[in-house]
């Protein structure tokens, strides 16, 4: 059996009998016994098993890698055998958890030379770090004497095989730890390491890899991932150690407020901070998670504004990616030393780097996925049979029920799952340079390497053969373009390559997948009023409003690292200011939550009592009767005012506001990614059918289109006879997001150069390159590889097209019903899908205004209908 999960749970006794005396009483001394990813993966690490531990963070999952290891070295070096080589090579996603994993590598030596000492031997082994912020000298000293365990990441790992001396330093190499996997697994970088680990396979097939994960799905797949493929169908051997369950969790969704309608913004965030102040006080240290960069600070401001004699620079900090590299490792170790009291973090802090003893973590907010959610929980309660305790702060009713269905998902280890990327064509090209720098190959062999990977164990040789005609120079007008060939290949032969005498600098100075991002400058004219973020301007369509420094834009079209826009007076924003930062929702997630609204929909017409319902959702979901009762009025008010959407229902309402604009509201709840890919597709028909552009708004539980028309009707029909994805992608094709991400294949592929004789290409310049790039190979083909691996990554990767054609295939056999209905206010569960929009113009307090404006007019209307009943 290749993937094999019913593993052998070892005792204490054969562990210990296994291990050198000194490292075995290094443990009994450290830890009295053994956890159980340990009992169930360290004697299999031990016998070169491939092995992937899946576990809670502070369950000894990275001891459980690193044991079989030091007890190697330990051994080695007792009998005076250890050679100069390296045994060991961690692979981590971070820089700084590199340099933590040295540290804990560190003080177990440390104290085993110690106790060696005692016993008048010598026991001395080498770990070292190399990143791209090795500086040089130490790199050359690990050429002269490399260490036994040498600590990496994913892009210096790609540069090491390309090191002719490194390589004869790694032929013999026993384990690859590849650590946070499931933080890889689903992006490019993953991709990028899965192909590394090929080539690493190549040159020592014996190796044997060991995967760390925190909680994710599906295992199976994540271990494909990991170890790679005997054939396309059959991957190699590996063992699953899954000990998900193994600690208790005390998790709660708090709601400051039992009415979340009725009450003012003040009301609001008074009770917000004043819940928030008193979880801090009652534990030792708190974790607090928002979803954005500009939350994080504002949360901790407000603390020190309100509570100013409880905090102060020195107790409370920020922690995010926009915050220097020297500040995060200032916060992580006084958070590690216990000298902070409370930490406020974005994303940056949900990688297992280690920060000590937290006894409480805080969402502000649904991290949008169950996977996520364990993970950032998971901080606390570090030690093994610490109870691992959260609390979710919501301020709103979607969120509410959100985060009741996340947290019964959680409680329940029904876990969302993670996409991996397949048949990347800009990564490829890039790996394939790199193998034809390292030494000449034939093609079958080649092919073959790259099938090996899980994440290419599907790729057509046609697909194949196209990257290597743009790699070999076979586009000779690319040349115009400054796109030179990078490889040779003789098609008689079938060998393959380097080409240049560059070769090896070039692709050392622009290895990589994670892209540059820029500032963009926002102009009005010739008039520069802000800058924004790449990620942000890649979502906008020509027509799209923005608000920038309070005032509304339309977005007209990007040249470069510029945008150009007009004044739009007083229409309300398309797209809301934090839409690049905002998580999108899981699909798999979505799903349960549907799921739930079919359960209380069936209460609601099966006419039960407000308290049988009530009960229902006590029993059905982990809350207190603050939250059930505003459940229950949420769901009241969406069920007597039209009718809940759910999992068998799509609820189209069609909408005309005061100044007569028309709008179509789509309840999909589906995740934000699979309404990026819907939307498009209807609002293309849709401009099609009526040759108007079609004006787009969109969250994770729904999107919104606006036209003077709107035959819904008639698009669902097309969509009858066209596919989803063939929709969405004619409707990015002459988009900005399709243009960036072209940049940042073009990149990946080495057709633009970031880096080139030790001159930098800024963003900017990359992007006007890329735009003249995109014109050459849509000339050459349609389907350039590149342009073909941009429109992947736009529909499969950013968004979610897979679902959204699942969706559709629902609606087409008649699983979802689409019921369409005329309304004189949107109802409950649109308003803040319809509030989005307004958000930017009207402060705090006029959205929530908006909003109650709204659920007036809803309540109203209830009252009379209930009358004429």
């Amino acid at each position: 059996m290749a993937i094999e999960h019913q593993l052998e749970l070892h005792s204490d006794e054969e562990i210990f009998a296994s291990l050198h005396p000194l490292l075995g009483a290094w443990f009994k001394w450290r830890f009295g016994s053994f956890t159980e990813p340990q009992r169930y993966a360290i004697l299999n690490i031990h016998g070169l098993q491939n092995t992937l531990v899946s576990a809670p963070t502070g369950t000894g999952k990275t001891l459980s890698a690193f044991a079989a290891v030091l007890n190697e070295l330990i051994s080695l070096s007792d009998a005076g055998k250890l050679e100069d080589r390296i045994y060991c090579l961690y692979i981590s996603p971070l820089r700084a958890l590199s340099n933590d994993i040295e540290k804990n590598l560190d003080q177990p030596l440390q104290e085993i030379k110690k106790a060696a000492e005692k016993l008048k031997k010598e026991i001395d082994f080498r770990v070292a770090v190399r990143t791209g912020d090795t500086p040089a000298a130490e790199r050359s000293r690990q050429l002269r004497k490399p260490p036994h365990i040498l600590i990496t990441t994913p892009e210096s790992f790609a540069i090491l095989l390309n090191s002719p001396r490194f390589i004869g330093h790694m032929k013999e190499l026993k384990w690859v730890i590849v650590d946070e996997v499931h933080s890889l697994a689903e992006n490019k970088r993953g991709v990028h390491l899965s192909l590394s680990l090929e080539r690493l396979h190549q040159h020592n097939p014996n190796v044997c890899r060991i995967g760390l994960s925190a909680t994710i799905a599906p295992l199976d797949e994540m271990a494909k991932f990991l170890v790679g493929m005997k054939s396309e169908k059959e991957p190699r051997e590996c063992k699953i150690v899954d000990v998900q369950s193994i600690k208790k969790l005390d998790l709660k969704v708090l709601s400051p407020l039992p009415d979340l309608i009725n009450a003012s913004p003040e009301q609001i965030q008074e009770k917000l901070y004043q819940a928030l102040h008193n979880l801090i006080q009652q534990h030792k240290t708190t974790l607090v998670f928002t979803n954005t960069r500009s939350a994080t600070e504002r949360v901790v401001h407000n603390l020190k504004e309100r509570y100013p004699t409880f905090y102060h620079e020195g107790n409370l900090d920020a922690h995010h990616s926009s915050v220097s590299r020297e500040k995060r490792l200032n916060v992580e170790n006084r958070l590690k030393e216990g000298r902070l009291k409370c930490v406020v973090s974005s994303t940056s802090l949900e990688l297992g780097i280690d920060i000590g003893f937290i006894d409480l973590v805080v969402l502000l907010g649904s991290p949008k996925s169950i996977a996520r959610a364990l993970q950032r929980i998971g901080r606390s309660g570090h030690r093994l049979h610490d109870t691992v305790k959260g609390r979710i702060i919501v301020l709103d009713r979607d969120d509410l029920v959100e985060c009741a269905v996340l947290l019964k998902n959680a409680i329940e280890h029904k876990i969302d799952r993670i996409k991996i990327p397949r048949n990347c064509l800009d990564v490829l090209a890039q790996q394939i340079y790199g193998i034809a720098i390292a030494d000449k190959i034939h093609e079958k062999d080649l092919f073959d390497l790259v099938r090996g990977s899980y994440c290419y164990s599907s790729l057509g040789k046609a697909d194949f053969d196209e990257v290597i005609k743009y790699l070999a120079g076979h586009y000779t007008s690319l040349e115009t373009r400054h796109v030179y060939a990078k490889i040779w290949f003789d098609p008689e032969t079938g060998m393959i390559g380097k080409r240049g005498k560059l070769a090896r600098v070039l692709y050392m100075t622009n290895v990589g997948t994670i892209p540059d991002e820029a500032r963009i400058k926002v102009k009005l004219g010739e008039h520069p009023i802000g800058t924004l973020d790449e990620i942000f301007v890649e979502h906008l369509r020509p027509g799209d409003v923005f608000v920038l420094a309070g005032q509304s834009y339309v977005f007209r079209y990007s040249r470069g690292n510029t945008v150009q826009v007009q004044s739009a007076a007083k229409r309300p924003p398309t797209v809301p200011s934090w839409f690049s930062e905002m998580l999108p929702l899981s699909f798999d997630l979505a799903m349960e939550i549907q799921h739930f609204r079919l359960l209380m929909n069936e209460k609601f017409s099966g006419k039960k009592s407000r308290e049988e319902i009530i009960g229902f959702i006590n029993s059905f979901l982990y809350v207190d009767n603050n939250a059930a009762s505003a459940i229950y009025s949420y769901f009241h008010d969406q069920f007597n005012f039209s009718i809940v959407p759910d999992e068998k229902t799509l609820l189209v309402e069609y909408f005309t506001d005061e100044e007569k604009k028309r709008f179509a509201i789509f309840h999909s709840l589906y995740g934000r990614r699979a309404n990026d890919a819907l939307s498009r597709a209807f609002a293309y028909l849709i401009g099609r059918l009526e040759h108007k552009d079609v004006e787009i708004s969109m969250n994770n539980n729904g999107f919104i289109l606006s036209c003077e028309k709107l035959p819904i009707q008639q698009a669902f029909n097309l969509l009858k006879k066209n596919p989803v994805r063939d929709l969405a992608r004619l409707a990015i094709e002459k988009s900005e997001v399709l243009s960036r991400r072209f940049r940042h294949c073009a990149t990946r592929s080495l057709m633009i150069l970031r880096s080139y004789k030790g001159r930098e290409k800024s963003v900017g310049r990359q992007q006007m390159s890329s735009r003249l790039l995109l014109s050459a190979v849509k000339r050459i083909s349609d389907d350039f590889p590149i342009l073909k691996e941009a429109r992947r990554e736009v529909l499969e990767d950013l968004m979610d097209i897979s679902s959204a054609e699942q969706v559709i295939e629902w609606i087409n056999s008649g699983k979802v019903k689409v019921i369409e209905k005329n309304v004189e206010v949107p109802s409950p569960f649109a308003f803040n899908l319809f509030a989005q929009g307004h958000a930017d113009i009207l402060k705090m307090e006029g959205r929530l205004e908006f909003i109650r404006r709204m659920h007036e007019k809803v309540k109203k209307r209830i009252g009379e209908k209930e009358k004429e009943e």
